[in-house]
């Protein structure tokens, strides 16, 4: 059955090749009733530029509930129905998403969510450079998508890959240690601009200090379950990192002014 919905999107994942769709994008954003959404698959490199939403936008859209995915955030959007419809303001982005942060993955858990955010106390923004070899594996595995992809839409291209794969080692409110691989698509993008405007090695340090920035005014990491590996598929929950998110923490009222 069709249904319809409407979110903020919060969380853009990398693009990622698929044997069934060519290329799909996992997003996820929060309705107005404050309850997380996941669209997947999303094709988003062929959608109509109209409709090629990005952080903070509000979208429109119809889905489906997925056959194969039985997570209860989960939805099958039907792309040709998206539509962009508005933004979140920067001043309405705490009340909104401050009741969906939460302490660790175990509170997570218990809560039964197949996303979540946390907000790091400590946090380290690394890299490592992919080779040459994965490279060129990357970019020829994407030219032949590109082909395919043309099929629908003649004016689709290769991805460029990044050259770097990035990564979070951080702590929570607990003390206890992690490190994730980053899938964040915004990270990726702002190396890419940065690269373009002061050259690849100032771009990382740019990159890095951008999260510093963010950590100091309010940062919250944006996690997603793996699909296969969850509860609903009764396995332990295998917690992916989809998005470093600004979201700056709420200010204290001066009970003396």
């Amino acid at each position: 059955m069709i249904q319809k919905d409407r979110c903020v999107i919060i969380v853009k994942a990398q693009p990622h090749r698929s044997s069934k769709y060519f290329e799909t994008v996992c997003a996820a954003g929060v309705g107005a009733d404050g309850t997380w959404r996941r669209q997947y698959p999303v094709p988003f490199r062929i959608l109509n530029d109209p409709q090629k939403f990005g952080r903070w936008q509000w979208i429109k859209y119809e889905f489906i509930k997925s056959d194969g995915d039985s997570r209860r955030e989960s939805q099958k959007v039907i792309p040709e129905s998206i539509e962009i419809d508005g933004t979140l303001k920067p001043s309405e982005r705490s009340g909104l998403l401050a009741p969906l942060i939460r302490s660790d993955f175990a509170e997570a858990n218990n809560a039964g969510e197949s996303l979540t955010l946390i907000r790091p106390v400590e946090m380290d923004f690394t890299w490592n450079k992919k080779t040459e070899s994965e490279l060129a594996d990357e970019r020829q595995k994407h030219a032949t998508l590109a082909s395919q992809l043309s099929l629908l839409d003649n004016t689709a291209k290769a991805l460029d890959p990044c050259p770097y794969q990035f990564f979070v080692k951080w702590k929570g409110d607990g003390g206890k240690s992690h490190r994730h691989e980053s899938d964040d698509w915004e990270s990726a993008a702002a190396f890419g601009r940065f690269k373009r405007l002061y050259g690849e090695e100032d771009a990382l340090n740019k990159l890095r200090e951008k999260y510093e920035k963010y950590l100091a005014a309010g940062l919250a990491l944006a996690f997603s379950t793996h699909k296969r590996r969850n509860v609903t598929n009764s396995t332990s929950n295998q917690w992916l990192l989809v998005g470093l998110i600004r979201i700056d923490e709420p200010s204290t009222p001066d009970l003396f002014r």
